[in-house]
């Protein structure tokens, strides 16, 4: 593969990985289907226990409005649970239920032992290269978030 072809050829390798990891544990999960954008707020609220609204929206990119939905959605089904700022009383602290805390751990369990069963059939030489590609996969990432805060 030639260097211009990377690009797009990592975004479809790490888009179908998801996509196939999503479609094989989605039969699984019990309790209603969560769309991406809402397991990552769920994530975000696990990993930042009384973080805000607002807050929530900015690390994630997202109009605060579309947070207040999945707010209220993810509140509705118990995963999470919402009280008011301790400094003012009109913001919201955002904490994951205990119910919302179990989901995310099945969750990270099953798809890291269904990603592990499949690493282990690999051969050393491909576990390796991708154990070495890891560091640079995040420098990437953390290229693209700081990309994408900038006004």
């Amino acid at each position: 593969m030639s260097l211009s072809d990377l690009p797009e050829s990592l975004i479809s390798v790490i888009s179908g990985i998801q996509r196939l990891v999503r479609r094989k544990l989605r039969p699984g999960v019990t309790g209603p289907r969560l769309s991406g954008a809402q397991v990552e707020l769920l994530r975000l609220v696990a990993a930042t226990p009384g973080i805000g609204v607002s807050a929530a929206a900015k690390e994630l990119y997202l109009a605060g409005n579309s947070v207040s939905t999945m707010v209220n959605q993810l509140t509705a089904a118990g995963l999470l649970h919402r009280e008011p700022g301790h400094e003012d009383r009109r913001s919201a602290r955002l904490l994951p239920t205990p119910q919302g805390e179990a989901r995310l751990r099945d969750w990270r369990e099953r798809r890291a032992a269904l990603v592990r069963a499949h690493v282990d059939r690999l051969d050393e030489t491909d576990q390796q290269a991708l154990a070495a590609a890891v560091p640079a996969l995040r420098r990437l990432a953390d290229g693209l978030r700081e990309e994408v805060a900038r006004p």
